[in-house]
């Protein structure tokens, strides 16, 4: 009788442990879904695996950690609104060279910022984690730089380039706390 017990309790504790760890998972999976919205089902889709694309989420999120990312000052806003601008500006006449500009201008803001500024599928995953619902922009942004330098887009093209990079531009410009505290 008392061997039946013994089973019958490590069988209880090892169903408690097994619903411990779903509960865990769930919760894991739900935290990231929640923090990386569209990103989540991208990069499910992106690795073919549940697992293994939450596992470099979670990833992402340690690496961010880490880096010291910053507000803008006001000074600092103001001096990159303005180059901004002049960018926007200048797309009528050279959308090409525009669309180099606003390339250049988003990396010079991410680093501003404290995001590394390294390859550029880094530097998406290193957004992804305080601006999921704009990093889908700026890889289309970039996929269309990376297009012109080709020779193969066109000026509507340019513009939606010009377009995406400024959903970024404007979230980079006035700060991520609301991301932030969703990630804690």
């Amino acid at each position: 009788m008392e061997v039946v017990l013994v089973v019958l309790v490590a069988i209880a504790v090892l169903a408690v442990l097994v619903a411990i760890w779903l509960f865990m998972q769930k919760r894991r999976t739900e935290h990231l879904q929640r923090g990386f919205g569209p990103e989540y089902e991208r990069t499910v889709h992106e690795t073919g695996d549940r697992n293994r694309a939450e596992s470099e989420l979670h990833e992402r999120e340690k690496r961010v950690e880490k880096l010291r990312i910053r507000p803008l000052s006001s000074e600092e806003q103001s001096r990159f609104a303005a180059q901004w601008e002049q960018t926007q500006a200048r797309f009528v006449d050279d959308p090409g060279s525009s669309i180099d500009d606003a390339d250049r201008l988003v990396g010079t803001v991410m680093q501003a910022r404290g995001y590394p500024v390294g390859e550029f599928e880094q530097r998406a995953a290193d957004i992804s984690v305080d601006h999921p619902e704009v990093v889908s922009n700026y890889r289309a942004a970039h996929r269309i730089a990376v297009d012109h330098e080709r020779g193969e887009s066109s000026t509507e093209d340019l513009r939606q380039g010009i377009v995406h990079y400024r959903a970024l531009f404007d979230e980079l410009l006035q700060g991520d706390s609301v991301q932030q505290e969703v990630r804690r």
